[in-house]
């Protein structure tokens, strides 16, 4: 897939941050994006601003997931859309806090996911799985974070196993990026806290990161990875600020 134009993409969690960066992207490049997410307001702003089709809902919910993929049939699947973690070392989380991205990125991923392989999508699609940095190195500030994220990492590999058992021809791989983007809400909310608990700066801590990384570079980075051939056949790449897309696979 080298030309994004008149591709059908649907984005979860694609009316902010990140994902409002991936559908700009995608727009760019003449992709038709539908954005899906739960929060009814930020959903009309992104379709007055940008004309996108949106869908409101619970993203974790695996009807929800089967009639969109069914309905749309999209050729470029994201699912991006993720929850806020609860933000406070280990001996001071809750079980609902440690959990919550189990609860909600690992489970929409697992459902959405699933119904792309059974419908199946078109042979030559490409779907990316939002996973982190913290999935590597951890995240001790962010309960059950670190291990959803991977998690989620482990579920490309899966997917993209079963794709090739079963022959469906659909691509499908993580994107981790590799620091955190500070500016979006999520990643303003964790830059805080890493940052008072080092007693720094939240500059100083973004600056040890090195060259930061902004949604819009994040944005471009998600569409080259669909349209260039060379970024076609791995599983997991990381993204950075220093070194722009990386494979990660061993």
């Amino acid at each position: 897939m080298q030309n994004l134009q008149g591709q059908k993409a649907v984005v979860t969690g694609g009316n902010r941050g990140l994902g409002l960066a991936m559908v700009e992207s995608l727009l760019a490049r003449g992709a038709h994006v539908t954005v899906v997410g739960r929060d009814a307001e930020r959903l009309k702003q992104v379709s007055n601003r940008l004309g996108v089709d949106t869908i409101r809902g619970d993203v974790t919910d695996e009807a929800l997931a089967k009639s969109v993929i069914g309905d749309i049939r999209p050729t470029l699947l994201l699912l991006n859309a993720g929850a806020t973690p609860g933000l406070a070392p280990l001996h001071e989380q809750t079980w609902d806090g440690f959990s919550r991205n189990w609860n909600n990125d690992v489970k929409a991923t697992f459902h959405w996911l699933q119904h792309a392989l059974r419908l199946p999508l078109a042979q030559g699609s490409r779907v990316l799985l939002s996973s982190s940095g913290a999935a590597v190195n951890g995240s001790p500030l962010s309960g059950g974070y670190a291990g959803a994220k991977r998690m989620v990492w482990l579920m490309a590999q899966y997917g993209s196993g079963v794709s090739k058992e079963l022959e469906l021809g659909i691509t499908v791989q993580a994107l981790v990026p590799r620091q955190i983007v500070g500016d979006t809400e999520h990643g303003r909310l964790a830059a805080e806290a890493y940052a008072s608990k080092k007693g720094v700066s939240v500059g100083e801590f973004l600056a040890g990161f090195g060259a930061p990384m902004s949604p819009k570079q994040v944005g471009e980075h998600v569409a080259t990875l669909l349209s260039d051939p060379k970024y076609a056949k791995g599983i997991a790449y990381g993204l950075k600020g220093d070194t722009g897309i990386v494979l990660l696979d061993s």
